[in-house]
């Protein structure tokens, strides 16, 4: 024979259930990864004491201004992410909470993830250098191009490595600097073709590049919104498609001609 439960009793009952769940997800580790703004580096200077762009079989220029290639920063494959650091990350501006295997393909090491990011960053150095040659009308057989990033991974510096072959090459093609002396930060996958694709993390990207002094950022056309979203009023946020866009919207930006876009 059962005894009836007063109302009381029964939602102290059901609130148990709650509660443990509540509790099994506040010290469970949960598939999310957390990214913040990373280091950016200036891809006319140096890294790690070696030149970021080196280039043989041509003569190159000195350069002023900056064109700086920005980065996140991710909680690796391997962390430990729990409710509360996640709830933290998630209510700050400069902070990005993400599904896991969004950022790192499911079953993943560490190990093999630094080697897929050195071979997507290997092959966006090969393509950056052959799209930068084929602008200027360059020979890649006698021109040589190296580019080294320090241990950074992935292609998303493609669009800057380009744009600074360009500039110590040929700068602004009449004598001047690409970057009109002022610092500039983008980001933006390249193929050979010069033509620029869209990386993910840009409005991290923007927060890195107004931290170390950029002015102004080059962003994929097609992550506009993502830029405006985090991007200072003081910041000039330029679209693009391409490495020819992107060299002309420089030239026309520093001489104050041309119509300029934005975002």
């Amino acid at each position: 024979m059962f005894n009836r439960l007063s109302r009381h009793t029964r939602l102290a009952l059901c609130a148990v259930p709650f509660v443990g769940l509540v509790a099994t997800a506040a010290f469970a580790p949960l598939p999310f990864a957390v990214a913040q703004p990373g280091p950016t580096t200036n891809v006319l200077g140096e890294a790690g004491g070696k030149p970021v762009i080196e280039v043989s079989g041509a003569p190159t220029r000195d350069t002023g201004g900056q064109l700086r290639a920005v980065t996140i920063l991710a909680t690796g494959p391997d962390a430990t992410l729990h409710l509360g650091g996640l709830l933290d990350a998630w209510f700050r501006d400069d902070r990005a909470v993400m599904p896991k295997d969004s950022v790192y393909p499911q079953g993943d090491t560490t190990k093999e993830i630094e080697q897929h990011n050195q071979q997507e960053m290997k092959g966006s150095q090969d393509a950056a250098t052959e799209a930068a040659l084929d602008y200027l009308g360059e020979d890649s057989g006698k021109v040589k191009v190296s580019l080294q990033l320090g241990d950074v991974g992935g292609p998303s510096a493609g669009l800057l490595f380009s744009l600074g072959i360009v500039d110590l090459l040929d700068g602004d093609g009449a004598g001047g600097d690409l970057t009109g002396g002022k610092s500039i930060a983008g980001t933006g996958t390249i193929d050979d073709g010069g033509r620029v694709g869209a990386v993910g993390g840009v409005s991290l990207k923007v927060q890195a590049a107004h931290r170390d002094g950029a002015t102004v950022f080059l962003v994929p056309k097609a992550e506009c919104r993502d830029a405006k979203a985090s991007a200072p009023k003081s910041m000039r946020l330029i679209p693009v498609t391409t490495l020819k866009g992107a060299v002309t919207d420089l030239t026309d930006f520093k001489k104050g001609s041309g119509s300029v876009p934005k975002c």
